[in-house]
């Protein structure tokens, strides 16, 4: 039987526990932190806000599909810290990911060029303002299949031959006498693609100027399979795509010029620039009116710090130094 005693302390907690007079604390976490801290950053790293264990909303992204896989990983580590914070991630293709941040459909457009001056035009006569954060490098890489043992290097001259418009290429015989007779299958990404524009802006001479028969995809992992199952293919895309398929694929050294040494992409030469001219910077932009909201600035403090890029360096070369400092500073200002 419940002592007399007892039973008074309990109905007294009880009272205290309605009692305007009286709060329940919650125990402080250990001076460590908890198990999952991000560790603080030096040097002017951008750092995870403390105190937001408990954010909460919903975040759209969409846009380049050479940015998805870096998005989406990052995202993914992100929500494993916030679980109450739902970001989706698509990968229409840059020129469709501005279409649907023009129109108010999506809170972040990823792009693999920088954003034109028509796009800057639309968004001024919407009234939005943006935030660009450059995120990291990518190479755009010339891939065959592996039993190609023909095609080791091509100048950026062979390049322009096989995909101008009206291109009188062929066979492969057609670039080189020595090769095979054999009808090229091309692959490459679609024309809302930001690789696209920039593909053929760098190699053909004129921005979207390209032969219209080969097969397109916005699906990267679509145009890895194709070449990878036709001895006689070739396409192209970025680089992390053959990155991670160096089983099925072969990347072929470019050469800016005749004479000029033929480089295959790298992780090295894309960071420093010399895989010329096809390495180029990724993008993402961030319409300015909720970059400051604590889910979203959460995500993006998240995605330019320093656990944040080791993820961002396992998708896609990551910035250089100065770079890095530079877009957090660009943050940091568009927060303001």
């Amino acid at each position: 039987m419940i002592s007399k005693v007892l039973m008074r302390r309990v109905l007294l907690a009880a009272a205290c526990l309605v009692s305007a007079g009286c709060e329940v604390k919650v125990a402080p976490a250990p001076s460590g932190g908890p198990p999952n801290a991000p560790t603080p950053t030096t040097g002017g790293s951008a750092a995870v806000p403390a105190g937001d264990a408990k954010l909460a909303g919903e975040i759209k992204i969409n846009g380049s599909s050479t940015v998805f896989p870096i998005a989406k990983a990052v995202s993914e580590a992100f929500r494993e810290k916030h679980p109450d914070v739902r970001i989706t991630v698509g990968d229409a293709g840059t020129g469709s990911g501005f279409k649907k941040f023009i129109a108010g459909e999506i809170d972040i457009a990823d792009a693999s060029r920088p954003i034109s001056e028509s796009e800057k035009k639309q968004c001024v006569e919407k009234g939005i303002e943006f935030v660009e954060l450059e995120l990291a490098k990518d190479g755009i890489s010339i891939v065959v299949n592996k039993k190609n043992d023909w095609c080791k290097e091509l100048t950026i001259a062979q390049l322009k031959a096989m995909w101008e418009p009206e291109s009188k290429v062929a066979a492969w015989k057609d670039l080189n006498p020595a090769w095979p007779d054999k009808p090229i299958k091309l692959f490459g990404p679609d024309t809302a693609s930001g690789t696209f524009e920039y593909f053929t802006e760098a190699v053909v001479g004129k921005k979207g100027a390209s032969r219209s028969d080969y097969t397109q995809n916005t699906d990267d992992k679509f145009l890895v399979t194709g070449v990878s199952n036709d001895e006689y293919a070739l396409g192209y895309f970025g680089f992390i795509y053959f990155e991670e398929n160096q089983d099925a694929l072969s990347a072929v050294g470019i050469s800016p010029a005749e004479g000029k040494p033929a480089l295959v992409p790298s992780f090295a030469n894309i960071e420093d620039g010399t895989y010329a001219p096809l390495s180029r910077p990724v993008f993402m932009y961030v319409n300015k009116k909720i970059v400051a909201r604590p889910d979203v600035k959460a995500f993006l403090e998240f995605y330019l710090s320093d656990d944040g890029q080791k993820i961002v360096a396992t998708k896609a070369v990551k910035l250089p130094a100065d770079k890095l400092a530079k877009t957090r500073e660009v943050l940091a200002a568009g927060l303001k």
